[in-house]
């Protein structure tokens, strides 16, 4: 009963109107740029570099600028080896089949990769749901676009997303210090968790891309990577309760996502009003996503949805369909790793606590 009291109740706000409408605006504008350059096939590489502004929220300008800088950069990589593992499979003469397993192997790699990384930098959010999201997302795009200007148009709204960072010093209101950030001195037993950590995001992206493959190669679904960034959900938190809860929200959430999906559908909207949309549907991820994260994903779904379909258009009842099944698969594989270590533990204390009898020797007659 605790755990559902939890799970449906809502944190206190703390200004989160002020990084909502930040990484809102930090969407909206690249992406209606695009649309009015028509320029739509370029719309995965602003969404993305846009995920900058979603770090540092809560810290003072300088610090908030270092942090982003940090987080930036790294998804500038993330992006860029993505684009590249977009054109592996042709140059490597591989079929359908084989890039699929390719890419699914890049991005358990990515997914171990920077969650170390991200622990490294001491970045907020934790862990490396995003870069999952952003590599698997852009490597499976069928007609990449030429490389630099995919390149070009994420370094441009990273720098965009860096430059509203910052922007509220003009009001003397809202300024703070402009100081460094310490430099970071990390401790061996910090080194070793981080290490963990990108341990456990390893097995569960791997083993959720790895089932979600051959079960939708057998039944007909797609879009594994949404199972990967799923399974990776459950490992943030500090307790294993805590932690397990995020990932049956995920799913609830998920589907009262799908729901304002289908009614967004509906509308029949033009390219910019789509891009409207998700700007709101990311001003509301924002605004809930440490205060509730079930009502977060009721924004986040139909963000992630919205812009797949503004880039590869597709069937949007196959899309509701990938997206429940691929959520469930992924959430249950990161439930079972958050849950492992504690039975492992469980199971060994009983074989230790209760040691085979060893028979006592017979006692020899007396004379």
């Amino acid at each position: 009963m605790k755990m559902l009291t939890e799970m449906f109740s809502i944190a206190p706000a703390n200004k989160d109107h002020h990084p909502a409408l930040r990484c809102a605006v930090g969407v909206f504008v690249p992406l209606f740029t695009l649309v009015l350059l028509g320029r739509l096939d370029l719309a995965i590489f602003a969404s993305f570099g846009a995920f900058t502004g979603i770090y540092g929220r809560g810290e003072p300008h300088g610090t908030r600028f270092a942090l982003q800088l940090r987080a930036g950069l790294l998804m500038l990589l993330v992006i860029f080896l993505a684009a590249l593992a977009a054109r592996a499979g042709g140059g490597w003469g591989l079929d359908e089949a084989g890039t699929t397993w390719l890419l699914v192997l890049a991005t358990t790699l990515v997914a171990g990769g920077c969650s170390v990384a991200i622990s490294w930098f001491r970045l907020r959010p934790a862990g490396s749901l995003f870069h999952i999201f952003a590599f698997a997302a852009i490597a499976s795009i069928p007609n990449q676009p030429p490389l630099w200007e995919g390149m070009l148009v994420a370094a441009l709204t990273t720098a965009f997303s860096l430059l509203i960072g910052f922007s509220s010093r003009i009001l003397p209101s809202h300024r703070t210090a402009w100081a460094r950030p310490r430099p970071i001195r990390r401790t061996p037993d910090e080194s070793r968790a981080a290490l963990l950590e990108g341990l456990g995001y390893l097995v569960a992206a791997g083993l959720a891309g790895a089932l979600a493959t051959w079960a939708g190669s057998r039944l007909g679904f797609g879009h594994n990577y949404w199972a990967m960034v799923a399974a990776v959900v459950p490992l943030v938190g500090h307790t294993t309760r805590h932690r397990v809860r995020r990932g049956v929200q995920r799913i609830i959430g998920t589907v009262l996502g799908l729901g304002v999906m289908a009614g967004i559908l509906l509308l029949g909207l033009q390219p910019w009003q789509t891009v409207l949309v998700m700007a709101l549907c990311q001003f509301g991820a924002e605004m809930f996503i440490i205060r509730q994260y079930l009502l977060a994903q009721i924004f986040v779904t139909p963000l992630a949805l919205v812009s797949t379909l503004l880039v590869v258009p597709a069937s949007p009842a196959v899309l509701l369909r990938d997206r429940i099944i691929e959520t469930v698969i992924g959430a249950a594989v990161g439930i079972a790793v958050v849950l492992a270590p504690d039975a492992w533990r469980r199971f060994r204390g009983r074989t230790t606590a209760a040691p085979a009898k060893v028979p006592s020797p017979p006692q020899q007659p007396r004379r």
